[in-house]
């Protein structure tokens, strides 16, 4: 699936996933392949990828606050 994480400054991060795990407000939660449509606000803490072609995972810190939105195979992440 494709991920881009930006934050008001840069785009952090553009490609292919697997996996993106997200610090929601309510907990983590995880975010696979063909994922039904979401928002959701998110908390400060780490955001972990896991990058389709090497398999590697890489990760991101969430200082204060975002949001996540996953729609038609496609997750945009913004993050404060």
């Amino acid at each position: 699936m494709k991920l881009s994480i930006h934050n008001p400054c840069k785009n952090l991060f553009k490609g292919e996933v697997t996996s993106v795990t997200v610090p929601g407000t309510e907990g983590l939660f995880t975010i696979l392949d063909k994922h039904a449509p979401i928002i959701s606000l998110l908390d400060s803490g780490r955001i972990i990828i896991r990058l389709a072609e090497s398999g590697d995972e890489k990760s991101f810190d969430v200082p204060d606050s975002g949001y996540v939105k996953v729609l038609n195979n496609s997750v945009t992440i913004c993050i404060n």
